[in-house]
């Protein structure tokens, strides 16, 4: 093979590397994050506790908190956080919280103590999370990840941002290879907030180890009775919140399942809607930031 011919076909080739890189930037660039739930899978070490430990967790500063910055009679329904409002000490004291929690032995704890103790944990760094890249207009503009993975998965989720007990965790640790699989509670899917409309609501205090029930029974009733969880349409439609297509397993792993779990927690009227209902069901998101401001 002569030179010229050989510099003819790098350049062609050239070319073609020139071309497709064009043609996947301009894929990428027009791609929304994608939002992959992760499995349930079990971080074996948090699966310990004590059933005989008295020990509390003091989460009174997070109440504090919530008291002065979540907004609870928004006409939507939607709880809403005053995050533009937010001071410099509050900050610092909802960072010492968030320290605090970080030096707890959880697993030393009893099992209640523990299932609070992780919904605080999860819906307090979420908070911190939105505060320390504020304003954005959703929490998916806020990536933590880096390289290639950022490209596809917009969010903290996978950030490390808490390290307990000697061992780093991210928000995608605590809510699914902690407290889905340890619990299998699927109202555990109406206490984690997202920091997002479309998300259960943030609640007004903390869980503790006597409320956290009550609280779970009340969240879903309160999210399956909201438009935003459940919308009938019409008799053949039926419009639900993408947390019961993302975790369907969770709701028993069928649309006869989900539709189950909505009824239990219905009002009489809605339940009787969602009786053998038989139509097509849609699913919808809304990724906006819960923002009082917005």
């Amino acid at each position: 093979m002569n030179r010229s011919m050989t510099t003819k076909k790098c350049r062609i080739y050239r070319r073609l590397f020139i071309t497709w890189m064009a043609i996947i930037g301009v894929a990428l660039a027009g791609m929304a994050p994608v939002y992959a739930v992760p499995k349930a899978e079990l971080w074996a070490k948090w699966n310990e506790y004590d059933a005989s430990s008295t020990t509390r967790v003091d989460h009174s500063p997070w109440g504090r908190f919530l008291q002065d910055y979540l907004v609870t009679d928004d006409p939507s329904g939607v709880n809403l956080v005053h995050y533009s409002r937010v001071t410099a000490s509050d900050r610092k004291e909802l960072d010492a919280y968030l320290d605090r929690l970080q030096q707890v032995k959880v697993t030393g704890l009893n099992r209640a103590e523990q299932k609070a103790y992780w919904i605080n944990l999860y819906n307090a760094l979420t908070v911190k999370v939105v505060l320390d890249h504020y304003p954005v207009k959703s929490i998916r503009d806020i990536n933590l990840s880096s390289g290639l993975l950022g490209l596809f998965t917009g969010g903290p989720w996978k950030a490390k941002l808490a390290r307990i007990e000697g061992e780093e965790l991210s928000l995608d640790d605590i809510e699914h290879r902690i407290l889905r699989p340890i619990w299998r509670d699927k109202r555990i899917h109406y206490a984690v907030n997202c920091a997002s409309i479309g998300c259960p609501n943030l609640q007004p205090g903390p869980f503790t180890a006597e409320n956290t029930d009550s609280v779970l029974n009340k969240a879903a009733r309160g999210y399956i009775g909201h438009p935003r969880g459940v919308t009938v349409a019409g008799p053949d439609k039926m419009v639900l919140s993408s947390i019961y297509d993302w975790f369907r397993e969770d709701f028993g792993g069928t649309r006869q399942g989900v539709l189950q779990h909505l009824k239990e927690y219905a009002e009489p009227s809605l339940a009787q809607q969602l009786e053998d209902f038989q139509g097509k069901i849609d699913y919808e998101y809304d990724w906006t930031l819960n923002d009082a401001r917005q």
